[in-house]
């Protein structure tokens, strides 16, 4: 027992020796690396949280990823001006308006909000927590298991000792990484819903005023323009998440489950070590974004992924359209199409991180064919049938319908008719096997004995 204890104490100096920087590098150049800023202040508190880490609690490990993102948020935040609080609420009611003329998902009475930075920061943190939580949990079982199988058998014992210490560390080294690239993201969207997920309880439409500033800063078009059609976007997304109530839940639980089965390849991890320069902490911070750190998918995770992006590009297709239809009396609508669609398809520099964060990148691959075959629908069919196919999953267009819109639009236009089990089913509701509802036809036939 006093060598066990002897053993924990040792294993507890080594870990308080590198979180104070003691140790062989300095934890400057790990923050730097992680892409986390190097302010003396700041790396000071990270050391706190990371010693800390030792007897944490989930509720502490998610202050740690609150306190990140509102501080990054914070940094360069400017107020909300009354101009820009009546700009918005002009551009909603306008957009309300437009978009009620080409579906019936929207609600054209929605009243809009605007947010700053940190709004969207403290509305947006328990969907991204939902969203990464498998991944925080494989992370800390990721450091057990490696420290388990690299550690002398007589060492067993202190490394079982740890292991809730680990997964505490685990926890809070990837819950300050998810603080920061929310926070990044916070001085990027200009929506509420423009990452494609939706992100806030009460699914209502939000306008954030200082991005959509510095987003039409270069794009040489009326800023009022501007906010009517984002306002008009932000309808349509919130619109469809709220009327098609299934869809938050199918996609969350798509994408929770494909980053579940994601894990640190130790031996990459150990590759990249052993192949950079610890000193350059561009290197290294490359290989971290790059998402090179992550167990390579697969074949399941492969096709999660493939499902995931097809139900965004089916997403913002449908938004797309919408759009596109609702907002032709301005001036400037194809020049901003066009703009959101490259910037949906490029993502940007904190869309790219959380991308390296989870494995995923949270944007449509396929937006202009889904696009391209919402168009079809909605020119054959009508756009009430085009709407229809957001009733239920079992009904939604598939991968396959996205390269195919012809054959969607043949399907829908000539369904097939009631199969042996639709029949019977209706039969069955209707009370034909009990003797209370039609009997079948006869066919005509002896009945066998």
């Amino acid at each position: 027992m006093a060598e066990e204890n002897e053993n924990n104490e040792e294993f507890l100096r080594m870990f308080k020796e590198f979180l104070e920087g003691s140790g062989s590098f300095d934890f400057s150049e790990l923050a730097g690396a992680a892409g986390l800023p190097q302010d003396p202040a700041l790396i000071s508190q990270m050391i706190s949280q990371l010693q800390a880490a030792m007897t944490s609690s989930p509720h502490d490990t998610s202050e740690n990823a609150t306190q990140r993102a509102v501080a990054v948020a914070a940094g360069h935040q400017i107020p909300i001006t009354e101009d820009e609080r009546k700009a918005a609420a002009e551009a909603f009611q306008i957009a309300g308006l437009w978009i009620a003329e080409q579906t019936s998902l929207a609600e054209p009475t929605e009243t809009g909000r605007v947010m700053n930075r940190v709004e969207w920061v403290n509305g947006s943190l328990d969907a991204w927590r939902e969203i990464s939580d498998p991944i925080s949990d494989s992370i800390g079982d990721t450091l057990v298991e490696a420290l388990a199988k690299q550690a002398p058998e007589e060492m067993s014992g202190m490394v079982a000792g740890a292991s809730g210490m680990l997964r505490s560390l685990g926890k809070t080294l990837f819950s300050m990484q998810l603080g920061q690239v929310v926070g990044q993201l916070s001085e990027e969207v200009v929506s509420g819903t423009e990452i494609g997920v939706p992100l806030f309880g009460d699914v209502r439409a939000a306008l954030v005023p200082q991005n959509i500033v510095e987003f039409a800063r270069d794009l040489d078009i009326p800023i009022d323009q501007v906010n009517i059609y984002l306002a008009t976007r932000e309808l349509a997304h919130t619109g469809l998440f709220r009327n098609a109530r299934w869809l938050s839940l199918h996609l969350v639980t798509a994408i929770r489950e494909y980053a579940g089965e994601l894990g640190i390849d130790m031996e990459r991890m150990q590759d990249t070590i052993q192949s950079v320069d610890l000193s350059d902490t561009t290197a290294l911070r490359s290989a971290i974004n790059s998402g090179e750190l992550l167990s390579p998918r697969t074949d399941a995770q492969q096709a999660a992924l493939e499902r995931i992006e097809t139900l965004f590009a089916l997403i913002e297709g449908w938004v797309d359209v919408v759009t596109t239809d609702a907002t032709t009396r301005l001036p400037k609508s194809a020049a901003l199409r066009e703009t959101m669609n490259r910037r949906r398809a490029s993502g940007g520099p904190a869309e790219q991180a959380f991308g390296a964060l989870i494995g995923l990148e949270l944007r449509p691959r396929r937006l202009r064919e889904a696009a391209a075959m919402w168009r079809s629908v909605t020119e054959s069919l009508g756009a009430a049938a085009r709407d229809a196919l957001w009733q239920h999953p079992d009904v939604l267009p598939t991968a396959e319908d996205i390269d195919s819109p012809d054959g969607l639009i043949s399907r829908l236009t000539n369904p097939a008719g009631p199969d042996e089990i639709d029949r019977d089913l209706e039969r069955l509701l209707s009370g034909g096997f009990d003797g209370s509802g039609d009997a079948p036809e006869s066919s005509g036939e002896e009945p066998t004995v």
